[in-house]
């Protein structure tokens, strides 16, 4: 079928005039048997117009109309409700040309100018749509006239109407109802075949076509046509914002910041409000901005960095916290601005709406609108941003995506990120993948590499109490910074009696009182912020003051850890105290996986935070050229017990060396399920693959947050090994080695049968639970064992 829509009409005159006529046929037909009142009111208004000939019939002049508007009015109100007149957007226009007549405030405040008649703009614009318009003449024709049955050309025509005071663009939707049209065939209609029929149907938005088959002189219109407009601004410049954020650039350039800031500006028709962005990469913060300079080196073009460090305490760190929109009515009221908070006031930013930008599930970025008046944000506002952030996180994402895969290709270049027992695998579908580029294939991507029926192997050493641990450390710390600030205090007040002494006295003994109780997380920056912004600028000063509060500052100095500024010898014991058990921990780990690697080469990744997991798949899919004997997935599982025996060990042998005594749980997952693993290109990583299968990763996710079914207690504990499955037979087999391990004395004779609280979507998991012998051989005795 072809589309002539736009093409420009035939020269055709179409008569057409306004008449009443249509209007009050349907009142006789559908209003004044349903109703008395009515009834009486119809035989009152055709009364009034029976005796004024001019508005009788087709109405020449429509001026005429403006003279009898008490008619025309009540007449009206099937059409134009009076719960609704001074809402609607509504008018009634002549039936082609589009002249107004009747209209409600809103329509004339928007679409009609000092004259009442429609605003050049849209003057025009329908002048440059009279193909579109003359084709809904054409298909009125075919529907009353010929009986033809289609969905008629009923669309939503978008006008763009400028604000008068703002200047800001606002969208509607306009549609057009024709109803009260009424078509009159001036001579007898030229009668079609069926090959005209289909000719027609086959053409129906050529108008050249049309006009062989209907001569549009032949016919009158009489009635009015019903013009409806509803504000559709919010949906319209949201569409165009998930249009533009397909393209990189809408994010990562000025000139595409500046569009989508022009965007955002109409949509919450706001001229002077600005836009940022903050993509979160690492401990450092991309700042992309409409301002940015563009000669500051940077990964991306329009973008600047911070370290995150630079924001704790502020207003991003707090919205990015709490995950939720954060209103700030006025950033200069603020109180302990921090220096970039204090940079943004000095620019002039005043009312805030951030919006933390998010990515499964996992904070990515900050979104931020911005005023230079306070209280100009509101709750409403908040709202609108909410609806637009996820077309904003994905793009982000996209972008940064983008970025991490450059770096991954230097990365690549430089090592290799594949692990060696699969990068076989990998070699294989490089080598395909040149070959194709080779016989001129453009398009050609990397194949899908999956390895099938593959056994997963879960196991962790938790670090047990490492929270607490950290948090006294930083009592400690912080305690005694303000213990030595208090002393320069005391001996400062005994020499001058200035009362701001007093205070800083009492200002430290509160704190120091309040960290006793225990410690926040914003007790760290709340102590920094006292001491180096408060006390510490007095202390030049006070040096003059004697030689023994010089001596006193000069210690409190020397205390100092120079790349903090604060006293940091229990946090950096207890750091250090981690990282020398995860550094000996992560060391046995991978001198025990390398023995087994020789056994039989399997995928297998290792991630150190407070204690060590692994993550190993095992299975003939992922051996070149070996076969997985039947037994090795037995003697696998017995080697993780033999694992978790000699992590704990070397946690207890490396104990004596901490200067923070630290302590290690042990827990194996049990899952001999074979499931699929799929490597995901754009994270550089293998996942499972399928829905089936992620139920092996649920369940490795929640595990820490297990606890033994009716006690509330942690399933895991210090110096035990705790091993979950939920397949009885799997329960029976580890019951077996546990069985060996103990009468070789690797293990305590002191098992424990345990059913676990359900977790989120995971139900029906059992354990067991055994205690480590500390005392006996060391685990590389048990692998020569197994190797006799």
């Amino acid at each position: 079928m072809k589309n002539n829509v736009t093409a420009q009409p035939l020269n055709t005159a179409v008569k057409s005039f306004i008449s009443l006529d249509p209007l009050l046929a349907f009142w006789e037909k559908n209003l004044v048997p349903q109703c008395s009142h009515m009834k009486s009111m119809f035989k009152e208004i055709t009364q009034k117009i029976s005796h004024i000939p001019e508005i009788q019939g087709s109405i020449k002049d429509i001026s005429l109309l403006n003279k009898y508007h008490d008619i025309i009015r009540p007449l009206m109100t099937p059409v134009f409700p009076a719960a609704s007149f001074n809402k609607e957007i509504m008018g009634a226009l002549t039936p082609y040309t589009f002249e107004p007549f009747f209209v409600t405030p809103e329509f004339q405040r928007l679409f009609l100018d000092n004259n009442k008649s429609l605003r050049a703009t849209i003057r025009k614009k329908i002048e440059t749509e009279s193909s579109k318009n003359l084709l809904r003449i054409y298909f009125l024709i075919l529907e009353r006239i010929y009986g033809f049955s289609y969905q008629r050309l009923e669309s939503v025509d978008i006008k763009i109407i400028p604000d008068e005071k703002t200047g800001m663009a606002s969208y509607f939707g306009v549609t057009a109802d024709f109803q009260f049209v009424k078509i009159t065939p001036l001579d007898t209609p030229k009668k079609l075949s069926e090959k005209d029929r289909n000719d027609i149907t086959n053409n129906l938005t050529d108008i050249h076509v049309l006009a062989k088959y209907i001569n549009l002189s032949q016919f009158e219109f009489t009635g009015f046509t019903i013009v409806r407009a509803m504000d559709v601004t919010q949906s319209e410049v949201i569409s165009a914002l998930e249009r533009d954020l397909i393209d990189q650039r809408a994010i990562f350039s000025a000139e595409g910041i500046r569009h989508l800031e022009s965007r955002l500006q109409t949509l919450f028709q706001r001229p002077e409000m600005a836009v940022g962005l903050g993509a979160l990469q690492g401990d450092q913060v991309m700042i992309i901005k409409n301002d940015c300079c563009s000669n500051v080196s940077c990964l991306f073009s329009n973008s600047h960095h911070i370290n995150l460090e630079e924001i704790q305490g502020s207003i991003w760190m707090q919205a990015v916290e709490n995950n939720a929109i954060l209103r700030v009515a006025d950033l200069s009221q603020k109180p302990n601005l921090i220096p970039a908070e204090e940079q943004a006031v000095a620019t002039g930013i005043r009312s805030m709406l951030l919006s933390p930008l998010s990515y499964q599930g996992k904070i990515i970025g900050i979104l931020e609108i911005f005023t230079k008046s306070p209280n100009d944000l509101g709750p409403l506002d908040a709202m609108l941003l909410e609806q637009v952030t996820p077309i904003f996180s994905v793009a982000l994402k996209r972008g940064m995506d983008e970025l991490n895969k450059q770096v991954q290709s230097i990365i690549k270049e430089k090592c290799t990120a594949v692990h060696p027992s699969v990068e076989w695998r990998f070699e294989k579908a490089a080598i395909s993948h040149m070959e194709r580029l080779h016989h001129g294939s453009t398009a050609s991507e990397m194949e899908p590499i999956i390895f099938k029926n593959v056994v997963p192997f879960f196991g962790q050493s938790d670090i047990r109490g490492s929270s607490l641990a950290r948090n006294k450390g930083i009592q400690q710390d912080l305690t005694d910074q303000l213990k030595l600030a208090l002393d320069v205090m005391e001996t400062a007040s005994k020499l001058r009696p200035w009362p701001i002494l007093q205070e800083y006295k009492y200002r430290i003994y509160a704190k120091i009182q309040e960290i006793a109780a225990g410690v926040t997380s914003n007790d760290e920056n709340s102590v920094f912020s006292l001491l180096n912004k408060e006390i510490a600028p007095t202390f030049e000063d006070l040096m003059g003051l004697g030689p023994d509060i010089a001596r006193q500052i000069n210690h409190y100095t020397t205390c100092l850890d120079p790349s903090t500024g604060m006293i940091y010898n229990k946090r950096k014991d207890y750091e250090e105290s981690v990282s020398q058990l995860n550094q000996t921990l992560s060391r046995y780990l991978e001198q025990e996986d390398s023995l087994i690697q020789k056994d039989f080469p399997h995928y297998f990744e290792k991630r150190q935070t407070d204690g060590v997991d692994y993550m190993m798949y095992i299975g003939a899919s992922m051996a070149e050229k070996k076969r997985l004997a039947g037994f090795h997935i037995q003697d696998m599982t017995l080697w993780q017990l033999m694992l978790a025996c000699g992590l704990a060990q070397h946690t207890q042998k490396i104990k004596p060396e901490l200067k923070v005594p630290l302590d290690t749980c042990h827990l194996v997952l049990i899952n001999h399920t074979p499931l699929s693993i799929r490597f995901r290109f754009d994270e550089k990583r293998f996942d499972v693959d399928g829905a089936y299968d992620v139920r092996h990763e649920i369940i490795k996710s929640r595990l820490d947050k297990a606890l033994i079914k009716g006690s509330g207690k942690r399933l895991t504990q210090p110096g035990r090994i705790a091993v979950v499955y939920s397949n009885p037979l799997e329960g029976k087999e580890i019951r077996q080695h546990i069985d060996f391990l103990m009468s070789i004395g690797k293990l305590e004779n002191d098992l424990e049968i345990m059913d676990l609280d359900d977790l989120p979507d995971v139900r029906g998991l059992k354990a067991l639970r055994v205690g480590v012998n500390l005392k006996s051989m060391d685990n590389h005795d048990i692998i020569k064992m197994k190797t006799k």
